[in-house]
């Protein structure tokens, strides 16, 4: 039995998911004993630790010494050490490896990523402690994002790559009549090809979920990938291509058809980003280096997601308790520190009507700062929900965000009584006025949400199409009593490209994406030129060449 053959079922059960777009999940989100095992999360942990302060066992071709970079938020020593390879060594590397790759065919990688995934599967409480301790992300959450939805997204990228290539027909009898004469007869064949080696640059918040996308749908579609993660959030994903290389190397393919790109030297990224063999190039990050990318890795496919600023509109309420606990539980998520968590919260200054009556603007902000104050009173569920501060920086935004309006409900920090040295911070809520547009406009990344007073519901609309025309977005969310105008919040999505959630009040949060369902970001404004995931995103990656001769 073939790869693809053992693992077909779960291939076609993906595909129609994806193509009905109803609730389907391969892997279980629910961490309990009596799912993964009673020792699977000792075990996972354990296994992850045994990593600390050693060489990651990572042979690869091109190592020229062994370097470690990660800071855990949480103040755990891991010191783990990877290979450090030069950038043209690994391309070098990739190239050699690709010919065995393309030899593969569609069918054949398909069935090597399944057999790899459900490996990954297997390995799943490993992978996600490791993202626990190198994103800063709540135990649960990473278990989830970093595990069985990442590992969702990943199928989802694979049943897409399949669909796509399995449109191409791989041959054709082809007869042209001749009228009196003989018809002009022709054997055709027709090859899927990569376009050339794929480069995923990682980000530090969500090393897995972020990577797993673009890392399968171009090794899906047959082209090596390089994959450099952000240097704080290295291990979950060492472990995952440390998978994929044991199912090559026992499928007898070369493992450098995937390969870990540490380059801890800003020049060597670049190197690595600009070299006329890199293809592919899928980024999450930055504003600032993803304009890099494309002003200077102009030989490459680039499929970004940026930075952008996410905006709920409150202009009434039908359920005012559930509205405002559901907003406080969204920028509380990991600390805001989610490239869907809502900034900006535009709210009618003359106030809104309400099943509760009318609430006034700084009626809303007592409310909501007094939501968050009771989610997370309690320090156990404080710590679970916001996880630890990634980024010093983030630090630097929470405290930079109250010089610039009124502080309605001050971030304070939090004590985590089993990581001490883990910075944790609570959302800070700053009242800003609609002509403060110079900062709202612009990301404040963290648990900083701006409530800004806008004239009125349509002035609303005009701010929240203006922030998407000219700096994107990856959620919108509008809460409203009113047909007609959850109607008009409709048409400014549609216009500003991005994806728009609706008066959500129960268990589903604006920055929540679920994989065969949600598409993540649309790809038409400027905070992604891309789309987790759909048919684009898959179909560019490789080429059809075909050959033809007389029978």
């Amino acid at each position: 039995m073939t790869l693809f053959d053992k693992h077909q079922a779960l291939l076609d059960q993906a595909v129609r998911a994806a193509k009905t777009r109803e609730y389907w999940s391969a892997f279980p989100e629910n961490p309990s004993p009596k799912v993964y095992g009673e020792t699977a999360q000792a075990d996972g942990q354990a296994a992850a630790q045994a990593y600390f302060n050693s060489d990651f066992p990572l042979e690869q071709t091109a190592t020229r010494g062994w370097v470690a970079t990660e800071q855990s938020p949480y103040g755990v020593a891991l010191n783990v050490r990877y290979p450090d390879c030069a950038p043209a060594d690994l391309v070098a590397a990739a190239q050699a490896a690709e010919p065995g790759w393309q030899a593969l065919g569609a069918q054949g990688r398909v069935g090597l990523l399944l057999e790899a995934l459900t490996r990954i599967h297997q390995r799943t409480h490993e992978i996600t402690h490791a993202v626990m301790l190198t994103s800063g992300q709540g135990p649960m959450m990473a278990f989830q994002a970093g595990g069985p939805h990442a590992q969702d997204r990943a199928l989802e990228a694979i049943a897409y790559a399949w669909m796509a290539q399995a449109d191409i027909p791989a041959s054709a009898h082809w007869e042209k009549p001749q009228g009196k004469n003989p018809p002009l007869v022709m054997q055709k064949h027709f090859e899927v090809v990569g376009r050339g080696i794929g480069l995923v640059l990682g980000c530090a918040t969500f090393p897995t979920w972020n990577t797993y996308p673009g890392l399968f749908a171009s090794l899906a579609t047959g082209n090596p990938v390089i994959v450099k993660p952000h240097p704080n959030a290295v291990l979950p994903m060492a472990i995952t291509i440390a998978i994929l290389r044991d199912v090559l190397r026992e499928q007898g393919l070369d493992p450098n058809v995937v390969q870990l790109g540490l380059c801890p030297h800003n020049e060597d990224t670049q190197a690595l980003a600009t070299n006329p063999a890199v293809a592919l190039i899928d980024f999450t990050g930055s504003t600032a280096f993803g304009n890099w990318l494309q002003s200077n890795a102009k030989q490459a496919r680039l499929y970004a997601e940026m930075a952008g600023v996410n905006t709920v509109i409150l202009e009434s309420a039908s359920d005012y308790a559930a509205t405002i606990k559901n907003l406080a539980f969204t920028l509380a998520l990991y600390s805001g520190q989610m490239c869907t968590t809502t900034q900006n919260i535009l709210i009618p200054q003359d106030g809104i009507a309400t099943n509760e009556g009318h609430k006034s603007f700084d009626q809303i902000g007592r409310d909501l700062g007094a939501a968050l104050a009771t989610l997370l009173d309690d320090p156990r569920v404080a710590t679970a929900v916001l996880g630890a501060i990634a980024s010093p920086a983030t630090s630097e935004r929470i405290a930079a965000s109250a010089r610039v309006g009124r502080v309605v409900h001050a971030s304070q920090k939090i004590a985590h009584p089993q990581f001490p040295q883990a910075v944790l911070q609570t959302p800070q809520l700053v009242a800003l006025t609609e002509a403060d547009g110079a900062i709202y406009n612009q990301e404040c990344f963290g648990p900083v949400a701006y409530l800004v007073a806008v004239k009125d519901g349509a002035a609303a609309l005009s701010v929240a199409q203006n922030t998407l025309q000219q700096h994107g977005a990856l959620t919108l969310g509008v809460y409203s009593q009113n047909p007609a105008y959850i109607d008009q919040a409709v048409r400014v999505s549609l216009r500003g490209r991005v994806a728009l959630s609706i008066n959500l009040t129960q268990g589903i949060y604006v920055n929540q994406s679920a994989a065969f369902s949600d598409f993540h970001a649309t790809g038409g404004n400027p905070a992604a030129n891309a789309s987790y995931t759909n048919l684009a995103f898959v179909a560019d990656r490789f080429v059809v060449v075909q050959r033809r001769a007389h029978v």
